[in-house]
Formats: structure tokens, sequence, C-alpha cells
């Protein structure tokens, strides 16, 4: 390993947005689909939007920010430097808590739906499994990690296609829901409860998360200051269109599904629009999704993990260590490896609010960023300034921080352990380096005296 060696710029707009989608993953939708369904009190359409709009401000917050310091670290490095640097690592390590469990949530992911097709192989087993070739194609590159995000991004964006016309075609045949498909009841219907529309849109925030992670691949992309803001808005927009389109056809067509295991729910409501046939094509597809959600979980949190590394936050010896053929964080790869491991004892549930936490906590700092960084360092203050610089993000920052509110206490209480535990790790490390300092200066004290008494 070369800790000289640099990240390689090599990717272009398309790839990082295939990159953007394969973290997400469009089917991420089925994945956490009865977790969502619950949370949201089966609003979900309604709860797709209102997410969006919180993560619609939050996504132009970034794509500022990538303009002011396209480098890897993401809400870390524009917090770091727009802020404050204890700001900024705080805001990092919470932020470490969603990278680090995305690549559980793809793993485990696999490990359920494979067992559920394959019941007589242990979840674990798939669980080794996955985690092992994750670690094989990411060191391998990341160029053949975007290469198979996109062709898994289009094989995912057919069978979303493909579903919502089986759900249309039962809508009009006339057999199911309101025989319709137009209707606002989904978005304004009597029994839409607003309470349970924003604590599902708190979960489904995770959904839109790929935007957040292109921007740590900012050193390996051609042009970043233009291509990760353009990516950034493709991203958002199309992933908003297959959820919400999925969540309204589903809820006319089947208001009253039911299911007992929130885990493979999404399972039993692709039997129910498609029979045996569907079903087999969407665990084939649930697979391949997972396992390029999995690489692309990989590739961000490998990144970031550099991205702390190069700023000392974590030894940079280890972090920043670079293969010397592949031009990848070889180290950090095989450690995300073994942490993943943790997916045999994790709940799905538990995994996604944690990514949740993680994710809501950064996206309010990167908000507050911009205005720091536009609006009271560099002064942009006319009134088209005030508008993109302050009112803007005060809006992202604020729905952000509400929808962070509702997440359930377990979570939160779990997250603010967390970021003391960081704070913690942060104050023990600035004694350390300040005790080392003191030695060194007195050290060089000593020998001076002595340099002196020779005299």
């Amino acid at each position: 390993m070369n800790k000289g060696t640099g990240l390689v710029k090599s990717l272009k707009l398309h790839q990082v947005v295939f990159m953007g989608l394969a973290w997400m993953t469009p089917m991420i939708f089925f994945t956490v689909y009865g977790v969502a369904y619950e949370a949201s009190s089966g609003m979900m359409a309604a709860a797709y939007v209102t997410a969006f709009i919180a993560i619609f401000f939050t996504a132009y917050s970034y794509s500022l920010m990538v303009k002011a310091y396209p480098v890897s670290g993401s809400a870390y490095t524009y917090t770091k430097r727009a802020v404050h640097p204890m700001a900024g690592f705080l805001v990092g390590w919470a932020l470490l808590l969603d990278y680090l469990f995305s690549p559980i949530i793809a793993i485990l992911t696999f490990g359920i739906f494979m067992h559920t097709e394959f019941p007589s192989i242990p979840v674990f087993v798939w669980i080794i499994f996955m985690n092992i070739i994750l670690a094989i194609v990411n060191i391998v590159g990341i160029k053949s990690a975007a290469r198979v995000s996109g062709l898994s991004v289009l094989v995912q964006i057919g069978f979303i296609v493909i579903f919502c016309i089986l759900v249309a075609k039962d809508l009009l045949a006339g057999g199911t829901g309101t025989g319709s498909l137009f209707s606002l009841t989904p978005f304004f219907g009597e029994h839409i409860a607003l309470s349970a529309v924003f604590s599902g849109a708190a979960l489904i925030c995770f959904c839109f998360l790929g935007f957040d992670a292109v921007t740590t691949m900012a050193e390996e992309t051609i042009d970043a200051k233009k291509t990760i803001p353009k990516a950034i808005f493709l991203i958002v927009i199309i992933a908003v269109t297959m959820y919400t389109a999925i969540s309204y056809l589903t809820q006319l067509a089947y208001p009253d599904f039911t299911f007992t295991n929130p885990d493979n729910a999404a399972y039993n409501l692709v039997q129910l629009v498609g029979s045996n046939l569907l079903s087999s094509l969407f665990i084939m597809v649930l697979m391949i999704a997972t396992f390029t959600q999995g690489v692309s979980s990989v590739t961000s949190v490998s990144r970031f993990l550099y991205a702390l590394g190069k700023e000392s936050i974590l030894p940079g010896k280890i972090f920043t260590s670079i293969h010397p053929k592949y031009k990848t964080p070889f180290a950090n790869i095989i450690l995300i490896a073994f942490i993943s491991l943790s997916a045999v004892f994790i709940s799905l549930d538990t995994a996604v609010m944690f990514v949740s936490f993680g994710a809501l906590t950064a996206f309010i700092f990167v908000n507050l960023s911009v205005i720091a960084h536009y609006y009271v360092k560099m002064k942009k203050r006319s009134l088209k300034d005030t508008c993109i610089y302050l009112i803007f993000p005060l809006v992202g920052a604020s729905f952000i921080g509400w929808l962070l509110t509702l997440l359930d206490k377990h979570t939160l209480t779990a997250g603010v352990i967390w970021v003391a535990v960081g704070f913690t790790y942060l104050f023990l490390k600035t004694e350390w380096t300040k005790a080392k300092e003191r030695k060194m200066a007195l050290s060089f004290q000593q020998t001076a005296i002595k340099k002196n008494i020779v005299r």
C-alpha cells in the first residue's frame, strides 16, 4: 500500500448518477416497504412527497457546498470548513453511523430474501458470501463498480415499469381498488393523518440518500464542481418520480393490503400483483439491486473513511492507504467487510433507523454550512442571495430537524449515545495530542539546555 498515491479522477456524469441511484437502489421502495408502510400508516405517497420537499432544499445546499469544496468528506468537510472543526467532527461522526449501516442494510436484505427463496440455507451464509463479493469488487476499482451499477439500475427501473403497468392494468380492469388511474386520495384523502405522514417521511428520507453519497466521490469525478451538482438533482428527481408512482398506484389498487412480517412485506405485495412469475422475477432483480447497493455503499463509506484519515481524525497511516495497483482504499474496504458481519444479528428496521439518524443530522448541518460559508463569510447578502444562501437553507434545516425529532425514542437515544462517544473520542484525542506536543516541547528545551551546558 502506498499512502502517497491519490485517488484518480475518472467518473463522468452518467456514471456518478448511476452510482448514486445504485447506492439508494430504486428497489429500496420494496426493501423498506413494510417498515415504511407501518411508519406512515399506509400513506406512503404523501410521505414520499413530503420527504422530497425536505430533501430538495437539502440537495440544493449540497450542490452549493460541493462547488465550494469539491473534495471527499461530504457533510463533514462542509461543516468543518464553513462552521467549526469540532462541529465538523461531530457531524462526520454522526454521518459515519449512516455510512456504516448502509452496507449492513444491503447485506441483510440480500440475506433475508435469499433465505426466503432458499430456506435450507441459513441467512448468515448469504451474509458472509455477500461480504466477500462486495470487498473484492470494491478493491478491484471504482470504474468496475460504476459499470456494474449502471447495468443494475437499468434492470431495476425495468422491473419497476413492469410492476406499475401490471398494477395499472388491475386498476383499469375494475377488479380492484378505485378502478381509476386518477385520484387525489393518496395525497388529500379524509383518512390522511399528518402525524403519520411526517413520521413516514422521517424514515423514508433514507430512500433518497444516494445524492449525498455521490459527494464522497468528488475527488474521483471529472470536473466535480459542475458534475456533482447536476448528478445530485438528477438522482433526487428520478428517485421521487419512481417512489411516488409506485406508492400512488399501489395505494389506489390495494388500499386494504395487509401483511404480518414487515421485513418481507414487499414479497407478498408482488405476489398479489403478479403471482409466482412476477415474484420470482422480483427476487432476481432484488438480489441484483441489493448487490449493487452494497457495492456503492462500501465505495462511499471507504472514501469517507479515507477523507477522515486525510484529516487525521482517524489514523492516517491506515485509513489513507491506497492499493498500489487498483488505486482503491484497500484497508478501509477490508475493515468495512468485518463491521458488516454484524448484519447477522441486527434487524432491518434498526439499521434503517440508524441510517436515518446519521443522515438527517448531517443534512441539518449542510444547510447551516451554506449560511455560514456564503451568507456570513462571503457576505452574499443581496435580495437574491438572501433567498438562496439564508432562507432556503434555513427552511431545509428546519424541516429536516423536525423530521429528526419524529424518529422513535430508542433511535434518538442510541444516536445521542453515538455522538457522545464521538465527543469523548475527540476530547481524548485532543488531550493526547496536546500531551504529545508538550512532551516534544519539553524534550526540545532539555536538548537546548544540554547543548548550552556543553558550550
